[in-house]
């Protein structure tokens, strides 16, 4: 497969869109490489699934020291953030990422449904005009319980956690109630890095774009290690999408307690390209 081969026949992606609402495709995709990426994401089993997603530089940057963010992602890793989108219930950004993108967080550049806008906004930084709060999906701004509570959008209030931050466990918890399994992680830094060091995080993906940026906001920044034996170790394949290249790592979710570092998980075959 050349870097510019990668496609999702408009077949697969019927097929994922019919696997997302519950349904049996109509027939079987067995190895195409888009099934094998986004089946895992579309398919319903009855529990969370997450996935997290990192658009970043060949350094590992996802901005300027400035701020400019715009366009690092080129079409390609742009169409597959949509994507995913489309396969999840909801997504999950933080206050950060909407006051400094104002991001709309809906699906455009595919086919399919756009999920429901989770914002965790502890202490209300989230202007009432932010773009992700309206629109087709609905939202949902996350406070920290014992703030001011909020009526529009819909309003989630939680516990924090030992450290002062909101509790990821109990912010899934609270969206399978709404019968909202399949969770988007998009952004920031700080949030994915929450998900990743709980345990929670089933799949992450991160596409890099051939661009340097020199210096500028990190992609992912995980609490410092004293030992490379600490470090993440996913079974990770490699999937050219065209403008930009996929890193597609699995990791064995915790679902008790988590732990200090998160198991290796595995992979299902997709022709090799690892």
């Amino acid at each position: 497969m050349t870097a510019s081969s990668f496609r999702v026949d408009e077949a697969v992606w019927r097929g994922l869109l019919a696997l997302r609402r519950g349904e049996t495709p109509q027939r079987d995709h067995g190895q195409d490489p888009a099934w094998t990426l986004y089946e895992p994401i579309a398919r319903r089993d009855g529990r969370s699934f997450v996935v997290a997603q990192v658009g970043q530089s060949l350094d590992g940057r996802v901005a300027t020291v400035d701020g400019d963010a715009i366009p690092i992602s080129g079409a390609d890793g742009f169409a597959h953030l949509h994507r995913l989108r489309a396969l999840a219930d909801a997504v999950i950004v933080g206050a950060g990422c909407v006051v400094a993108d104002d991001p709309r967080l809906t699906v455009r550049e595919v086919e399919g449904p756009s999920p429901v806008r989770v914002v965790i906004d502890p202490s209300g930084r989230v202007p009432p005009g932010a773009k992700c709060l309206s629109g087709e999906g609905g939202a949902i701004l996350v406070r920290a319980e014992g703030g001011t509570p909020v009526d529009e959008p819909t309003s989630l209030c939680l516990p924090r956690d030992g450290d002062g931050r909101l509790c990821p466990r109990a912010l899934l918890a609270a969206l399978a109630r709404r019968s909202l399994r399949t969770i988007l992680v998009e952004g920031g830094a700080a949030t994915i890095r929450h998900f990743l060091q709980a345990g929670l995080v089933d799949r992450l993906h991160v596409t890099v774009a051939p661009i340097v940026i020199g210096s500028g906001a990190p992609g992912l920044l995980l609490d410092p290690i004293s030992r490379l034996s600490e470090a993440l170790r996913p079974q990770c394949r490699v999937m050219p999408l065209g403008s930009d290249t996929l890193f597609d790592c699995a990791f064995d979710r915790v679902s008790t307690d988590p732990p200090a570092r998160l198991a290796i998980g595995s992979v299902p075959d997709a022709g090799g390209i690892w």
